[in-house]
């Protein structure tokens, strides 16, 4: 089985996709534009970073599965992969401690103007009084906006300095919030107003892309910090900018809307001001979490090639709509479910999805199978009469 790696991954995980016995090709510089020319007859297709697009898709001759070694997969044309019948997994919560990490390092520096401190020092300069004005982050308010596992991680952090926390995301209740230790916030502009910092932590979708727009910004504090180790289009650019000049708003972020594709390359932001702590996108980028994904990467294949469902798996449906569900038990007798399937196709019914669990001794068997729609009286009838059939049980 081949096994093409399109981006810089852990040398050890490498070692173990060997050790499984795949043929493992590493391409970590080729670019998104060109990975159509070079996918051939790879039936896994690794990535970080890289965009998978509908032309890569379509190019594969032997494409089953594509792994994304980390989070988000805003990156992969899902539509693409889910009509040609490819997996697309991830490796969700590798990463959270690495991201929550550096989201609590952009909140203090972006406090107290580390980066400028920096670079003032390294050209001799000495602003004491200058970089001796940060506000300080005990008893101060953070905003999340986004409560999965890295907005919680992240807001964990902040209580061990004292701050004070507030949440939003579409999932969380009020109940949830009390029970964390954290106040609920019923909307991101509530949220905007109480606090006196905001680190975004939702997934880029298209229900949140442009999220944080000039309203948001516009409820802000004077002075606030923003933080943002997320998706860059999840913010308006150009309304962050106008915060930042207009309203004092100290930003500090790891991400951006139009990032280049690579590792190095050219990135003209001369618009972002002195106000702004800019790291290129690394919140992911430390030697635990990249293990802890190469490891992940590893089982999601391993698990592909015994012939399970890869874990984590995102582009796989799992609800049926108004379809309706057979289980049968029966002898385990060659043939059995040959003419169940049979029965079903001559009534035009498709199979959604079908599980067959063997007993001890392998002299029966229950099979679960899922259907487009009902079936009529008389197919189910011709399947209880049917030799080696112990029972059916039928509903939605």
């Amino acid at each position: 089985m081949k096994v093409l790696i399109a981006d810089r991954v852990s040398p050890k995980m490498i070692d173990d996709l060997n050790m499984l016995g795949a043929e493992v090709i590493v391409m970590p510089d080729v670019t998104a534009e060109d990975l159509a020319d070079v996918i051939g007859d790879a039936t896994i297709l690794i990535v970080r970073s890289k965009k998978v697009t509908k032309k890569t898709i379509d190019s594969a001759r032997s494409l089953s599965l594509i792994v994304r070694a980390g989070a988000g997969v805003n990156t992969i044309d899902l539509d693409a992969a889910s009509r040609s019948g490819t997996y697309v997994a991830n490796c969700p919560g590798k990463n959270t401690d690495a991201v929550a990490e550096l989201a609590i390092g952009l909140l203090i520096a972006s406090d107290r103007g580390i980066a400028d401190a920096t670079q003032a020092l390294r050209q001799g300069l000495w602003q004491k009084g200058k970089f001796g004005k940060a506000s300080g982050l005990k008893s101060r308010t953070l905003g999340i906006i986004g409560a999965g596992s890295i907005g919680m991680a992240v807001a964990r952090r902040a209580k061990a300095l004292d701050m004070k926390v507030i949440a939003w995301s579409r999932s969380l209740t009020q109940e949830t919030a009390h029970a964390c230790g954290i106040e609920f916030a019923a909307t991101p502009l509530e949220l905007a107003r109480k606090s006196d910092a905001i680190s975004i932590h939702v997934a880029s979708t298209p229900e949140t892309r442009g999220l944080i727009d000039a309203e948001f910004f516009s409820a802000m504090k004077q002075g606030a910090i923003f933080v943002n180790t997320a998706r860059g289009e999840i913010v308006d650019h150009s309304a962050l900018l106008h915060a930042v000049n207009e309203k004092g708003i100290k930003a500090g972020l790891d991400v951006f809307a139009d990032e280049p594709a690579g590792g190095s390359a050219p990135f003209d932001q001369l618009e972002l001001s002195s106000k702004v702590v800019c790291t290129p996108h690394i919140g992911a980028s430390t030697a635990q979490s990249e293990e802890a994904i190469a490891a992940e990467s590893v089982n999601i294949v391993r698990a592909f090639i015994n012939g399970d469902v890869p874990p984590n798996v995102v582009n796989v449906r799992s609800t049926y709509g108004d379809g309706y569900k057979l289980v049968i038990r029966h002898y385990n007798r060659v043939g059995v479910l040959a003419r169940i399937l049979d029965q079903l196709r001559d009534e035009d019914i498709n199979i959604e999805e079908m599980q067959n669990l063997i007993f001890n001794h392998a002299d029966a068997a229950c099979c679960s199978i899922k259907l487009d729609k009902v079936p009529s009286s008389e197919v189910i009838k011709k399947i209880e009469q049917a030799e080696s059939i112990i029972e059916i049980t039928t509903g939605k």
